[in-house]
């Protein structure tokens, strides 16, 4: 969290560095910094918008979230809960074949025709 704010505050001054200081306490939840920092969620959103750097520091904040979120879902595998490996390996395991459907794209503009039978049936020739 120190990197997000040091880095944001050396950029960023005034209210939208109180902003972003808050974004961060507030784990990237923008009505939650909004209360904390006093400053309005559209100030936030106009902000978002018009300036690159601001921009950039909430991206920033943003993959911190994503780190803390993926820190702690690793901390639940390594204490064998089965749902946060399940859920790891759905995410993470796909090209392990850890899926409960596959994705198909076919690379055409072309109409398929796709049976689907029970599995106690043979398919009409």
């Amino acid at each position: 969290m120190k990197l997000v704010e040091q880095k944001s505050n050396k950029k960023l001054q005034g209210k939208k560095g109180q902003f972003i200081e808050a974004l961060t306490k507030a784990l990237g939840i923008v009505t939650t910094a909004s209360k904390i920092s006093g400053i309005s969620r559209q100030s936030h959103y106009r902000w978002l918008s018009d300036d690159h750097d601001y921009r950039a520091a909430v991206s920033d904040i943003d993959n911190m979230v994503l780190d803390f979120g993926e820190s702690s879902l690793h901390t639940l595998v390594g204490e064998n809960n089965v749902a946060a490996t399940i859920f790891l390996l759905k995410t993470k395991g796909k090209g392990r074949g850890y899926v409960e459907r596959s994705d198909i794209n076919i690379g055409s503009a072309e109409r398929i025709k796709i049976d689907i039978v029970p599995f106690d049936e043979e398919p009409e020739d």
